[in-house]
């Protein structure tokens, strides 16, 4: 389980004050007491996905689903300094991402380490 603390839901909360799905989303992990894998399973679903995993499985699959947009270099400096904001206009772009599933994905990420995450894509290069 990953779990979101408090004080880390406010920081997300300042910094997508203007998104109304970035704020649903916070709430729903809020009322899953900082569960982000069982919040996104629920955002899924909420979205017509129906997700056929664990819940920590399901969060890790869609995300480095998504990895290689996630890790896109001029959006990485902003994830590494705990910003989403950049990344989370970057996805509304994509029309194959689920879009309520952004913040999860991305508080997702951050948990996991940014480099950490990204590190099989560099390796690559």
């Amino acid at each position: 389980m990953t779990k979101v603390t408090s004080k880390e839901i406010a920081l997300f909360r300042s910094q997508l004050a203007d998104d109304l799905g970035a704020m649903e989303a916070l709430d729903l992990i809020e009322d899953c007491e900082g569960d982000l894998e069982d919040a996104a399973m629920t955002l899924a679903i909420k979205a017509g996905q129906q997700p056929e995993r664990a819940n920590s499985e399901w969060l890790d699959a869609l995300a480095r689903k998504w990895r290689a947009v996630i890790c896109e270099q001029e959006y990485r400096e902003d994830l590494l300094n705990s910003s989403l904001i950049g990344m989370m206009e970057h996805l509304k772009t994509m029309p194959t991402f689920p879009k309520i599933l952004a913040t999860p994905v991305l508080i997702y990420v951050l948990k996991q380490g940014v480099n950490n995450f990204c590190e099989p894509l560099d390796s690559l290069k």
